[in-house]
């Protein structure tokens, strides 16, 4: 079922000893469906409701958080803004990189080609934000496609992914593949609406 998110920040580049803006990445394991927020700083002030907007744009019920062990998502405030809201949080392994293996990819298939690596100073924040949660998303959602994996266990009994082209579809197409779908959305959408977007 999909709302389990895999959650990495994306850092912009310092420039002269100073800190660009920030990305959080958030993606579906199930349905790969990725939101990207930008914030200034990875402080309380500016990440609380950064997750507030990242986690409302989900069209689906949010299950599970799952990040890497860094401080500005393992801590007391998002702690309680999760258990809020009733959404389950999870780490990585230390030095164990592959925990969060999807996020990462996403981080340079999408935030990376999108948005690049110069640095872009904090207070263009807002204006970065607007772009990818209006723009970058939904286009990332609705249109453009990704490869799903398929299980394959071998003669030796060992398991093997493939990515056969008849798996590749949306994020928005493998939400809606899912058998009743619809339970799966939260109270207000529908997807008649999201087959409107």
């Amino acid at each position: 079922r999909p709302g389990f998110l895999r959650v990495d920040s994306v850092h912009q580049g310092d420039q002269d000893g100073i800190k660009g803006l920030y990305h959080v990445n958030a993606v579906d394991e199930v349905t790969q469906m990725q939101v990207i927020v930008s914030v200034e700083k990875i402080s309380e002030r500016y990440l609380l409701p950064a997750l507030e907007q990242l986690l409302e744009s989900f069209p689906f019920v949010i299950h599970g958080f799952h990040s890497d062990n860094g401080s500005e998502y393992i801590n007391h405030q998002v702690a309680r803004l999760l258990e809020k809201l009733r959404i389950e949080l999870t780490k990585s392994r230390s030095r164990q990189s592959n925990d969060n293996a999807l996020v990462e990819s996403k981080n340079g298939s999408t935030v990376r080609k999108h948005l690049g690596y110069e640095h872009i100073p904090g207070h263009f924040a807002q204006q970065v934000n607007d772009f990818t949660v209006n723009v970058l998303s939904p286009y990332l959602n609705f249109h453009r496609p990704c490869f799903f994996p398929e299980e394959i266990i071998d003669a030796k009994g060992k398991r093997k992914k493939r990515y056969p082209y008849a798996n590749l579809m949306t994020p928005y197409d493998k939400l809606r593949s899912l058998p009743e779908a619809s339970r799966y959305l939260k109270t207000g959408i529908t997807l008649k609406q999201l087959d409107d977007i």
